[in-house]
């Protein structure tokens, strides 16, 4: 064990012990309960493991390209068209060089310092999902000093009744006060996530607002671990790293643990190395209170096409977080969130992130400078998917190359399962407690299945969302409560 891993150990150990004594009501109960998340370094075999997967890549990417040549010759803007597919695809490699950020030892008095504000909008939850957010924030080895809860108009869908959150809310408060946090819960009328954000955020002085979304479980080191990147004075919003809660209640949340890898610890990760994340997920990120301050009125105000717009708050922050300095991602910062586990939830929320990504596309390409990476990034990003069609449609009308479709399919597959694969050993870079390695290894071996879904059902729902991207709604979320904790079973 390096020096660093053996401190870092000895202060785990010290907080573990810490904890047991301030973490208040319930912690016994709530510790055994709920997950928990380390970030692993890849190790040796992983990465011995890696290479003859690229390497089954590469060599199908030039089986294709000797084909092309040799229908073609001597032109070759096919095999040129093939290429830049997959070179376009720069961030797989990219990804493995992202590390948890460590603050330096001199530095570690200042975070220590850092008023900490967690706002937690909610709106339809789960009572017990709620009371299992808010306990994980209170249980933090690094204890934050606010928490501000606020119910955006919750009511029942049948009767337009208010939904009250009576019991968890007193629990909450009376723990809180015990723990010594300052803590706040209100109710307002229903106007959407923005506003239910600003209503607290826009007048407090803390130094970094965590955004905490009410059905998710933060790891005990989140918090802790979310701060290491401001001891850089350029870094302005830190993305949390996002796991599934609910990851063995269906088959649809199993395959959502490994769909979220491509964004989640593939392009975040490889833009997180260049310091230039894009969008962080509302679910767990961190901000300079002045850059959140600073939007205030704006945020919540936002419009596209003439319609307010209230989705997609977390890139509408890390947007504003780019125009002022670095935005990066804190693998170390675990989250379990409960994602859907019926196919209705499951398209509203990929319609309502899509719909949302399309407008944020268009502000990067007018407001991200020409120079810049996120400029280039989101260039690349629809080049890859005009060339996902271009190649395919070339190939079939031309009668030299149509000749040789069995070969060329062939190969395109062994490079998109190598592909695959290769973004799929990601998986292994998160040790969790309530996840075996069988576990694991069944779902790395079956994530083939999740590049079919995303090529059969997700890129035409893709498209769908860019051609209805103006079809924007407030939460967008739910009319009554979706998941329920119990969903995690299985």
């Amino acid at each position: 064990m390096t020096g660093e891993g053996a401190v870092r150990a000895e202060e785990e150990k010290a907080e573990e012990k810490k904890g047991k004594e301030e973490k208040g009501i319930g912690a016994e109960r709530e510790e055994a309960a709920a997950p928990t998340g380390e970030c692993v370094r890849p190790r040796a075999m992983l990465l011995l493991g890696a290479v003859p997967v690229a390497g089954f890549a590469v060599w199908g990417a030039m089986h294709v390209v000797e084909v092309v040549e040799l229908v073609q010759e001597p032109r070759a803007s096919m095999a040129v068209l093939w290429l830049a597919t997959f070179l376009l695809l720069w961030w797989i490699p990219v990804a493995w060089l992202e590390r948890p950020i460590r603050a330096a030892e001199e530095d570690r008095d200042g975070l220590d310092a850092l008023v900490v504000t967690v706002q937690v909008p909610v709106y339809n939850e789960d009572p017990e999902v709620l009371r299992a957010c808010l306990r994980s924030v209170l249980g933090q080895s690094r204890r934050v000093d606010r928490i501000r809860v606020v119910d955006d108009g919750s009511a029942d869908r049948e009767t337009g009744e208010p939904v009250r959150y009576d019991g968890v809310r007193e629990e909450f408060l009376a723990e809180a006060g015990e723990l010594g946090i300052d803590a706040g819960w209100e109710r307002t009328e229903n106007r959407g996530k923005r506003f239910a954000q600003m209503h607290v955020l826009a007048e407090d002085d803390a130094d970094v607002f965590v955004t905490l979304d009410s059905d998710s479980v933060l790891d005990r080191h989140a918090v802790r671990e979310g701060l290491q990147p401001f001891a850089d004075p350029g870094v302005r919003s830190v993305a949390g790293q996002v796991l599934v809660l609910n990851h063995g209640a269906t088959w649809l949340t199993r395959l959502t643990c490994i769909l979220y890898l491509p964004f989640s610890r593939g392009m975040r990760s490889a833009q997180s190395v260049l310091r230039r994340v894009t969008i962080n997920s509302g679910t767990l990120a961190f901000y300079r209170g002045d850059t959140v301050r600073a939007c205030a009125g704006a945020y919540e105000n936002e419009h596209f096409w003439g319609r307010p717009m209230q989705m997609n708050d977390d890139s509408m922050l890390t947007f504003y977080a780019l125009l002022e300095g670095d935005t990066v991602q804190q693998p170390s910062s675990i989250v379990f969130t409960l994602v859907p586990e019926r196919l209705g939830h499951y398209f509203g929320q990929q319609l309502r992130w899509m719909r949302g990504t399309t407008v944020r596309h268009l502000w990067w390409l007018r407001y991200m400078p020409l120079r810049g990476a996120v400029f280039w990034m989101t260039v690349a990003e629809y080049l890859h998917l005009l060339l996902a069609y271009l190649v395919p449609i070339a190939v079939l009308l031309d009668d030299g190359l149509r000749a040789q479709l069995g070969s060329i399919a062939l190969a395109a597959l062994q490079v998109g399962l190598a592909l695959n694969y290769l973004m799929a050993l990601r998986l292994f870079t998160v040790r969790r407690s309530d996840q075996s390695a069988a576990r694991m290894l069944l779902l790395y071996l079956l994530s083939p299945l999740a590049a079919v879904w995303r090529l059969v059902v997700l890129r035409p729902v893709y498209l769908y969302s860019v051609l209805t991207c103006r079809r924007i709604t407030r939460w967008g979320t739910r009319d009554a409560v979706e998941v329920v904790l119990a969903g995690r079973a299985g």
